[in-house]
Formats: structure tokens, C-alpha cells, sequence
């Protein structure tokens, strides 16, 4: 008997067990931030679907009406060579300033401060995460002066007898993926060095032991051992990287020409500029379709690492 009231009284404490509307009474404090998701994320979404395959316009008859017109946004994009070029320019800016810059740059100061001592652990975090705290407006102004032709970077090469040039003009895509890299490294940093307070120094004396030099260590031993921390940090920085707008639009505007218009800049180009809205919000939906196939990899690669 002590045993049937037992299995009687586990079955309905159990959860699957329990009455739906005993469920619902417990979802009922979830529900006010279920309807601000609704209304505040997924409305917006939805919105911008509906937008995207109609000619809405902020002037002109795709303002005072607006009609359906299926997918001919997506095929004006596609056919067009400046949306071309802003995916082009976009997948450069994305692979120079963070899956190179920001990820490469962020391990390796990860690993000098693991080993430097407490004073340069202090004055490196601090400089690096000086740049990142900065606005967006005040770290493209003081890139913009570093990079200008008369600016610090020049300035520094004339004094070793190399040659300058304007790089915001010559290289415009190559000085923005710079300036994102040094506003963007300090994420990077931190990520990676929690990710190494983890390791056991255990591992790491054996493998020195064994003979095992500073390279042999880092391809063996520690990156085999921070492999999702790479890979949550990669697909991190890379959905950031691909919406960058502000910094770039405070440098170049997107020029000269559209050496530097990514798809953010192109977009808003079409959308505010232009007054395409319907055009502009199917642009946007390329770029979220391109983040999505980014972060697909990404998972693929932490659930292959998982197995």
C-alpha cells in the first residue's frame, strides 16, 4: 500500500502528468514578456517581410498606395551591380575586420596577457577596452584622423622614408576593416580569455614536459580545448560585423563612390535617401538571410564539436 501511494503521489507531482491548466497558471508570469516579444521583435519582423514585397515608398505613389509586387524587389536586387558590389564589399569588410582581425588579434592578446604580469594585464585591457566603450561617432572621427592624408598613420611613415597616401580615398574598405578591428578587438579579448582561465595548467605543464614548444602547445592543446569559444566568438563578431553602419558611414559615407557602401550603407541609401522602402526592407532581408547562413555554420561547427 506505502508503495501505490507513493507512485500515486509521483504522478501527480510529475510535469507530464500535471493538468493543463496548471501549466497555463504557471506561464502566466511569462506573459507579459512573451506580448513585448510579440509586438516588439516579431512584429517588426513580420512588417518588414510584408514591406519587402510591396513598393511602399516614404514619397510618390508607393506612399499613398501601396501595392504587392512580389518578388521584383529581390530580382531589381540581384540585377543590380551597386547591390553586387555592397555584398562583395560586405563579405571583405566581414572577413578582414573580425573572422581575421577582431578574432585573430583578440587570441593573441588573450595569450600575452595570460603570461605578462599584473601591470601590462592592467594597461593592455584598459587601452583595448578604452576603444571599445568608445561611441561609434568618436571612434570613427578619431580614425578618420588617423587615416586622413595628412594624418597620424602618414605621419609615421614619412618619418621611417615610406611613402603615404590617403587612405580613406585609396583604401577605403581596407580603413574601415582597420578601424572595426581596433574598436571590436577588445570583445574578442575578453571572450577568449575566459575561455583559457579554464584550462587546466596541468595539461598544459604535461604537454611541456613531453616536449612540446609554444606552437606545438597552441595547436595541440589549446585551441583544441577552446574550439567552441572560437566558434561562439566568431559567430558573435560576425553577426555584429555585418551590421556595422555607424562607423563607417561617420568615415566615408560609403565612398568615395562606392569603394567602402556595404549592404547596411546600401540599404540605407535606398530606403531614406531614394525613399524605397519596399526595396530598401528587401535588402535587409538579404542581410539577415546572409547572417543566418553564417550562424548555420557557426552551430554546425559547435554541435559537430559537441558530438
Amino acid at each position: 500500500m506505502t508503495t501505490t501511494v507513493a507512485t500515486a503521489a509521483a504522478a501527480a507531482g510529475s510535469p507530464s502528468k500535471r493538468p493543463r491548466g496548471a501549466k497555463l497558471v504557471r506561464m502566466l508570469p511569462l506573459s507579459p514578456a512573451i506580448g513585448l516579444m510579440l509586438v516588439f521583435l516579431a512584429g517588426p519582423i513580420i512588417y518588414c517581410v510584408y514591406a519587402a514585397f510591396t513598393n511602399m515608398a516614404l514619397t510618390g505613389n508607393g506612399a499613398a498606395n501601396v501595392q504587392f509586387v512580389g518578388l521584383e524587389n529581390f530580382r531589381k536586387a540581384f540585377s543590380s551591380g551597386a547591390f553586387t558590389n555592397a555584398i562583395w564589399l560586405t563579405l571583405v569588410f566581414t572577413l578582414i575586420s573580425a573572422i581575421i582581425g577582431q578574432n585573430t588579434l583578440g587570441l593573441g592578446l588573450a595569450l600575452l596577457m595570460r603570461k605578462s604580469t599584473k601591470v601590462v594585464r592592467n594597461f593592455v585591457g584598459t587601452a583595448v577596452i578604452g576603444a571599445w566603450v568608445l561611441p561609434e561617432v568618436v571612434a570613427a572621427y578619431l580614425l578618420s584622423a588617423f587615416f586622413n592624408d595628412d594624418g597620424t598613420l602618414n605621419v609615421m611613415l614619412h618619418a621611417v622614408g615610406l611613402p603615404g597616401q590617403d587612405w580613406l580615398y585609396g583604401a577605403p574598405i581596407i580603413a574601415v576593416s582597420l578601424a572595426n578591428i581596433w574598436r571590436g578587438t577588445a570583445f574578442s579579448m575578453l571572450v577568449y580569455s575566459a575561455a583559457l582561465s579554464e584550462i587546466p595548467k596541468e595539461i598544459e605543464e604535461s604537454a611541456e614536459m613531453d616536449g612540446a614548444g609554444g606552437w606545438r602547445r597552441l595547436l595541440f592543446v589549446t585551441v583544441p580545448m577552446i574550439t567552441r569559444a572560437i566558434m561562439t566568438n566568431l559567430m558573435l563578431i560576425t553577426l555584429q560585423t555585418l551590421s556595422v553602419f555607424g562607423l563607417i558611414y561617420a568615415m566615408t559615407r560609403g565612398g568615395p563612390g562606392t569603394k567602402s557602401q556595404t549592404l547596411p550603407l546600401y540599404m540605407y541609401e535606398q530606403a531614406f535617401s531614394f525613399s524605397q522602402i519596399g526595396y530598401g526592407t528587401a535588402i535587409a532581408l538579404v542581410m539577415l538571410a546572409i547572417g543566418a547562413i553564417f550562424s548555420l555554420i557557426y552551430l554546425r561547427g559547435l554541435n559537430t564539436e559537441a558530438a
